[in-house]
């Protein structure tokens, strides 16, 4: 068979439309992954390949979206670290014991990927031998700045003071915790590889937080290094939110595709990031809150402005919303398909 639209697509090659799928595709806005939530606890489905491959194949054939996205959290990753991760109810992931000294740096132990975190390989490989062959699927996995800042304020933050103090007055610790992720992450994403993902994706969702400047000095080395660390000829999303200021950085740190959020337009942001690579992107998630005739527009100009290169894949520039009506999502698919035809 010929390569789906979606592994073209990411290899700037031709396609009869423009691909498209979504973040969090597979998540709370479907009534049959809250049914499953209702049963299970979030980390009791991620650690159980049964339930994880169940929650990665619920929107493919409902949704007819291009590619399927693994059924996992970036944060599985660093469970192993011995920081306390708990997945609270309402409040979402907290680390009980934040990493925010050079000694708490020196405490933490290189991750055993293969024994940490096996059960995502399993699911990958249910998922590889359940998806129709017109379906690849994402594996995908936390960057190391976004990650760490999780690890280092404890949970989610608006503004990453902790997490920027520790690389300005710390910065061999930071390297340090930078590298040990890294390493940790190439290793995860082989073993995603390995078991059947066709494309990965690198979500540096929380990297706007920080200046250009930064992003070079403390995050850029060590994202290369995960990139460049990945089994040749696997295309690579790199994707980050609010970071219209360092798209250029983005590309080189790596990937074959880069994701844009919806605070750019989508030719600017590829014309930022250069035309030997390809673009994902960038609907932003509230449209879908609306009915379909509402957002229209906003698909036909993100289409317009990607005028049929080679390249795009069609993406919302971040997760599906919990509230989105799940008719909404399907007529969005549906729309994208129809409105690229070549």
């Amino acid at each position: 068979m010929p390569d789906p639209p979606l592994l073209l697509a990411a290899r700037r090659r031709p396609t009869p439309f423009t691909p498209v799928w979504l973040m969090r595709q597979a998540g709370r806005y479907l009534p049959e992954y809250r049914a499953l939530r209702a049963r299970h606890a979030f980390l009791e489905l991620a650690k159980t390949p049964q339930t994880a491959a169940e929650v990665t194949l619920q929107p493919v054939e409902r949704l007819g979206v291009d590619a399927a996205i693994l059924f996992a959290d970036i944060l599985l990753i660093v469970e192993p670290l011995g920081v306390g991760l708990e997945f609270a109810k309402g409040e979402g992931p907290v680390i009980h014991r934040p990493v925010r000294s050079e000694a708490d740096v020196a405490r933490l132990a290189p991750v055993d990927v293969a024994s940490a975190v096996g059960f995502v390989f399993e699911t990958v490989r249910l998922v590889k031998r359940a998806l129709p062959l017109r379906v690849p699927l994402i594996g995908f996995a936390g960057a190391p700045f976004t990650v760490a800042s999780y690890v280092v304020e404890g949970g989610p933050s608006r503004d990453y003071l902790a997490t920027k103090r520790l690389m300005r007055e710390a910065p061999n610790a930071w390297h340090r915790l930078m590298t040990l992720l890294a390493d940790a992450t190439a290793a995860y994403l082989n073993g995603q590889i390995a078991a059947g993902a066709a494309v990965v994706q690198l979500f540096d969702s929380w990297v706007g937080a920080l200046a250009p400047d930064d992003y070079r000095a403390f995050v850029l080395p060590h994202t290369r290094a995960v990139i460049a660390a990945l089994t040749p000829g696997t295309p690579v999303i790199h994707f980050g939110t609010g970071t219209a200021g360092l798209l250029p950085l983005l590309r080189e740190a790596g990937g074959d595709v880069i994701g844009l959020d919806w605070r750019v337009d989508l030719d600017a942001g590829w014309r930022a990031v250069g035309e030997d690579v390809g673009v994902q992107g960038n609907l932003d998630p509230v449209a879908l809150l609306s009915p379909p005739e509402t957002f229209e527009p906003a698909v036909r100009s993100i289409l317009r402005r990607a005028a049929g290169r080679p390249g795009h894949i069609f993406n919302l520039g971040h997760g599906v919303l919990e509230s989105t009506p799940v008719e909404h999502v399907k007529a969005l698919v549906d729309m994208v398909h129809e409105l690229s035809a070549r």
